[in-house]
This record gives C-alpha cells, structure tokens and sequence, in this order.
C-alpha cells in the first residue's frame, strides 16, 4: 500500500483521538504508521500494477484456451463432436 495513504489512514484514525491526548500526537502518529505498515504487511497483498498485469495474462491465456479448443474441434470433425472414443481393444 503506497506511504501517501497509510499516512492519510494514520491521520484519520489521529483525528478520531480525543482533544485531551492530542498533547501525544506525535507519538500517536507514529504508532499508528507503524502498526498499519505492519498488520498491511501481513496481508500478503498485490499493487493495483500487479493485478493489471496478472488479468491481462489471464485474458490471453483465457483466449488462447479458447482458440486451442476451436482447433481440437474443428481436428475431430463435425461427426464425433459430444461423443466419447472407444475404449482400446484387448
């Protein structure tokens, strides 16, 4: 998760801290930082870049499936489309 943004969770959650600990702000702020980057850490998440490029080999990958099958049933012919092949002699 990018700094900009822990640091606006940061100073949300510090804005949300009664008047009379305010007087702590710096050390509350850091604490927060801290305890967000951590638990985010463990969350074993993705950038939105990662994502993106993940989808976009999926969709080829999706697309190419789909051409292959195409191929394999133009292969079999029209006749053996939807049946099984015959199990191999003795």
């Amino acid at each position: 998760m990018e700094s900009l943004r822990i640091d606006d969770l940061a100073r949300r959650l510090l804005e949300r801290v009664p008047p009379a600990l305010r007087a702590v702000q710096q050390d509350l702020e850091t604490s927060f930082r801290a305890v967000l980057r951590e638990r985010l850490a463990k969350l074993d998440l993705v950038t939105r870049d990662e994502f993106d490029a993940q989808t976009r080999v999926l969709e080829r990958t999706r697309s190419r499936l789909e051409a292959l099958e195409a191929r394999l049933a133009a292969m079999e012919g029209p006749g053996t489309a939807g049946t099984a092949p015959e199990p191999p002699g003795p």
